[in-house]
């Protein structure tokens, strides 16, 4: 069968048979026809969902069937009635308050008794569809089974309660016919025999398992015939003298290399030499092709287009920073990565961020003091600010993407999370369509903040202006119509208020031949026509008290038709695609389209132009997981434009993006472009809106506030001081910043036959802690930002050993650390890149990405990579890669293929010993900045180059890892300085407020230092070569 069956019926003349499947369409089965067998001899669509009930006579089908309603299922209100000669639909019987269950009479075929899961029973004879009889049964539950009995007098209703309700033809006087037993024990068969139990030890024989009766041979008992008389006890083979002359040893065991002429013949087949399917930047010089290719095709049919077809990430040995993602995307314009949970919502992203009106609404939230813990306005918001900073350069919605599956799990719509499935049947089509009505309305109650919310539409009318505006994104999307109802039997009319956000597609539907003129297709009619949605329904009149249909439509102004339209395309099935099919030489799709609204029933003489901003579109590939697209038109008010073709279309297939055609984008030939959602923009958008009430910069103060939530804060671990308002950030301030991380998710691999290892899915790391220090001025190295990331998520590993977190600092209860949440930090860091600062660290790359255990070059520790290279992936920030400074790229020669840790650059540099113990981030981005002001200062003296080439040449004799230092867990003084020929690197010095080591107060004790203790810092060799430094500054530990 093409779909699961459901429900299995025989004819009343037993010749036929009827099957009713989950998709809706029933089948006719003609048992002596062999051919049929499978699919059916006739097949006919009676409902959109699936069937709850089949009834046959000889020459009549009922069926009753679940409808699609905002595409969920809801019980069709109809009960269809089919001939079964012809299979041809005749007029149904409706049943407003949903059929559940249909019966029919034996003895009298005309006549059903139709049931709702609420008690309502309808009993209607067919051949007299005037004679109906209803009755309510009384039940406390919903209705469960329905039996009617061979004579038709009586009728059984089971509830979900274990009560059955009769209902009853015959007399009163009749005794009723119920029959009861007392029930019968079941016999039960005999237990099998417990095997008997071996008690299994190390030295427990073989031989006790003991085999099965059997009367012949085994097959492992060889007889004489087929082997030497010695079989049970072979000699071992001879070594060839060829292996015996090329063996080694190496600690008693020995092994050789197989010659060539013991190989035997193997067979040779010549092959053009394969590429990888992922492009590397390792391997970019063996390569050069022109045009970006896919890197999996997945099955791909040879119809869909490379610009349409699913890419994914691949990793090499030097993780995913060697992925060459700028092989996939050649335009100004950024794409998104595709190995997060939850990255099936990057299209609807793309298509947000490209809609300007969205776009400035987003961004102007974050810089509001938004209260919310997971606001995916907030989230939104920091993801248009990073593809706009990016500028082509790939981007990750990671903390969009937990934001949704945390908000997904607290309103039960777990149909919204991707579990990253491998499966060709999930619709990504529907999904992300049940995702965008939840995404509106989010943006809708989260941007609220009635009745203090700006007023977008200046010019919406008189009576907009007395009264507070809605929330912007309804000033946006927001359709206020009036709904019309009319009582088609006493012809009353009343007015009920309707807004909405999102317009679902309808399309015409097949009606019976009549007289009617025909139904206008073309896309701008069904567009209209979905927007002010007609529709019918049944009910008790107030006025008439009449059980009347009610017919029911929208009524909107043209000029009231909100910005921008928000539409889901619904075209969940074969009939609703064929409209999008390209006919001919037109498409349906149409770039602009006008529109009219409705004033009590008459069309508005004023139209209004929307043009086509975006469509997301599912691919289907045959056999493989679909995924899904966006195709923008991109407005010319975006800078990146500017840069690009002069074709303003381009596809956005996660992180590949291509510039395309006008036509190709509007086009959908076959039924692997499935519509899915569409934006449209009115043309005078720019002069219907007014942004200047929207806030645009953030508050500065933020780096001024000292913000915790945890309860039990120690005072005493406090290492920073916040800002003053004079130290506020400028242009090209020096900060020094390191990280720490906790692991959220273990690393998902492949390992094949071959042994070689495949990552799916890399690790997923989660900002423990940021540390921020001052890079110059009087408090040079003393940190302001010091804080630990509050997180709700269950936390895999602490990695303790290279983050020094431990359980309990991220939780408000038992935390001693000053602990910020995750939106905070985030906004200080955005604050600090909009400033112009200037970011020091060791292991920085160029979009601060986290590479997780697979880091960029081996030779460099794996911790040092992840320290810092945090911001793109973690908060969704990107920094321009001229606001970086990366010591980790300060000392590196190109010609050695080798970066060097931070802890041996402290150690040989700086003579000092790190992370001895653990890792701690305030003392990683000191010793970083140290570094850098080194580098100056060598670089100012002409003898950088030479002192890097003695670095590496002594970094060797050591294998460059610092030497231990005996007697101690945390060396204070430094080894002796590696030997050389040079003069010793001179140390700079940098004041160390908040952050001084116990050993260095002796004269305190223990070590417990009090609040406001003041201590004078100890003096640095070379800190007289520094202008900045002062050695009658007070250290003040809080």
């Amino acid at each position: 069968m093409p779909s699961i069956l459901t429900h299995l019926h025989f004819t009343a003349s037993q010749s036929y048979f009827v099957s009713g499947d989950a998709d809706g369409w029933i089948r006719l089965h003609d048992p002596r026809d062999v051919t049929a067998r499978s699919y059916g001899s006739s097949a006919v669509k009676a409902h959109l969902s699936g069937i709850q009930g089949i009834e046959a006579t000889s020459t009549l089908l009922y069926t009753i069937g679940l409808g699609i309603r905002q595409g969920r299922p809801f019980p069709d209100p109809l009960v269809k009635v089919y001939d079964l000669r012809t299979l041809k639909a005749l007029p149904p019987i409706p049943f407003s308050a949903g059929p559940s269950f249909i019966t029919r009479f034996s003895n009298r075929p005309s006549t059903l008794a139709i049931t709702s899961n609420q008690g309502l029973v309808q009993i209607v004879d067919t051949s007299n569809p005037n004679a109906n009889e209803f009755y309510q049964l009384d039940t406390p539950s919903f209705i469960s089974s329905v039996a009617v009995s061979p004579t038709a007098a009586y009728m059984a209703f089971g509830d979900s309660d274990g009560a059955i309700h009769l209902l009853s033809a015959a007399d009163e006087e009749a005794m009723l016919p119920l029959n009861g037993f007392e029930g019968k024990p079941i016999d039960w068969p005999d237990s099998p025999e417990p095997l008997p139990e071996i008690i299994w030890t190390d030295t427990t024989p073989l031989n006790t398992v003991g085999l099965p009766h059997y009367q012949h041979l085994l097959l492992s008992s060889w007889s004489n015939e087929f082997g030497p008389s010695n079989m049970y006890f072979p000699p071992p083979p001879k070594i060839p003298p060829q292996i015996m002359n090329s063996i080694k040893v190496n600690d008693t065991i020995a092994y050789a290399a197989l010659p060539k002429e013991l190989r035997g013949r193997r067979n040779v087949v010549a092959t053009a030499p394969r590429k990888p399917n992922g492009r590397f930047r390792s391997g970019k010089s063996r390569y050069n092709d022109s045009e970006p290719v896919t890197p999996t095709f997945e099955l791909q049919p040879d119809v869909i287009p490379k610009a349409y077809r699913k890419v994914e990430i691949e990793y090499s040995k030097f993780g995913v920073e060697d992925f060459d993602f700028g092989f996939y995307n050649r335009t100004p314009f950024s794409g998104l990565e595709t190995h997060i949970l939850n990255s099936y919502t990057n299209p609807l992203v793309q298509a947000l961020h490209y809609t300007m009106p969205i776009r400035r609404l987003a961004k102007s939230h974050i810089t509001t003091d938004c209260p919310r813990e997971h606001c995916l306005l907030c989230e939104l918001g920091f993801v248009t600010r990073m593809l706009e900073d990016a500028r082509g350069t790939n981007c990750q919605s990671s903390n969009f993407c937990k934001t949704v599956g945390v908000l997904a799990q607290l309103n039960n719509n777990i149909e919204l999370m991707d579990y990253g499935r491998e499966s060709a049947e999930l619709n990504y089509a529907h999904m992300i369509q049940l995702f965008h009505r939840f995404l509106i309305d989010h943006l809708s109650s989260e941007g609220n903040s009635f009745p203090h919310n700006p007023s977008l539409l200046p010019n919406a009318g008189s009576a907009d202006l007395l009264s507070p505006a809605p929330a912007p994104i309804t000033q946006l999307l927001g359709i206020d119509a009036k709904n019309i109802i009319v009582c088609s039997s006493c012809h009353a009319v009343r007015e009920k208020e309707n807004m909405t956000h999102l317009v679902d597609m309808t399309y015409p539907v097949r009606k019976v031949p009549t007289n009617d003129p025909a139904q206008e297709t073309d896309f701008a009619s069904i567009v209209r026509n979905s927007l002010l949605r007609q529709t019918t329904h049944k009910a008790t009149c107030q006025t008439c008290k009449q059980f009347a249909t009610f017919e029911s439509r929208r009524s909107i102004r043209s000029r009231d038709l909100p910005p921008l339209l928000a539409i889901n395309a619904a075209a969940h099935g074969e009939e609703t695609h064929k409209f999008w099919r390209d006919q001919r030489k037109q498409t349906f799709l149409q770039p602009r389209i006008e529109l009219r609204g409705q004033i009590e029933g008459m069309d508005d003489p004023e139209t209004v132009t929307y043009e086509l901003r975006a469509m997301v579109a599912q691919v289907v590939a045959k056999d493989a997981r679909s995924h899904l697209v966006a195709i923008v038109k991109v407005p010319v008010s975006v800078p990146e434009a500017e840069e690009s073709d002069p074709e303003p279309w381009f596809i956005f297939n996660d992180f590949a993006v291509q510039n395309i055609t006008e036509s190709e984008a509007l086009s959908i030939p076959s039924g692997w472009k499935v519509p899915a959602i569409l934006y449209l923009e009115r043309v005078d958008v720019c002069q219907r809106l007014d942004f200047s009430g929207l806030p645009d910069k953030m508050d500065p103060s933020i780096l001024c506030r000292d913000t915790n939530i945890a309860m039990n804060r120690d005072h005493r671990l406090i290492k920073h001081e916040p800002l003053r308002f004079e130290e506020l950030p400028r242009p090209g301030t020096l900060i020094a910043i390191d990280a720490e991380f906790v692991s959220m998710q273990q690393e998902e691999t492949e390992y094949r036959s071959d042994g070689t290892k495949k990552v799916i899915r890399p690790a997923r790391l989660s900002l423990a802690r940021v540390s921020v220090l001052r890079g110059n001025g009087p408090k040079e190295g003393v940190p302001f930002i010091d804080d630990h990331i509050h997180t709700s998520e269950i936390i895999v590993d602490y990695l303790t050993e290279f983050s020094g977190i431990k359980y309990g600092d991220l939780d408000p209860t038992l935390s001693r650390q000053t602990l910020t949440p995750l939106k905070v930090v985030y906004k200080k860091l955005r604050l600090l890149v909009d400033s112009g600062c200037i970011f020091i660290g060791h292991g920085l790359s160029k979009d601060f990405r986290i590479i997780s255990a697979y880091p960029l070059c081996r030779s460099v520790s794996d911790t040092d990579i992840i320290d810092s290279r945090f911001v793109s992936s973690v908060l969704d920030i990107f920094v321009p890669p001229e606001q970086v400074i990366d010591t980790v790229d300060l000392y590196y020669l190109e010609n050695r293929q080798r970066r060097l840790s931070l802890r041996f650059l402290t150690w040989f540099v700086l003579k000092e010993n790190i992370q001895t113990d653990t890792h701690d981030s305030i003392e990683d981005s000191l010793s970083a900045l140290k570094l850098y002001k080194v580098h100056l200062q060598l670089e100012s003296e002409g003898t950088f180059d030479n002192k890097l080439d003695e670095l590496y040449r002594e970094g060797r004799q050591y294998n460059f890892k610092p030497p231990a230092a005996p007697g101690t867990t945390q060396q204070t003084s430094s080894p002796p300085p590696p030997s050389g020929t040079g003069t010793p690197i001179p140390h700079i010095a940098v004041g160390r407020g908040g952050f001084m080591p116990q050993q260095r107060f002796n004269g305190m004790g223990s070590g417990q230092y009090p609040l406001n203790a003041v201590a004078t810092p100890p003096f640095f060799p070379g800190a007289g070569s520094n202008p900045n430094f002062n050695t009658n500054q007070n250290w003040r530990m809080r």
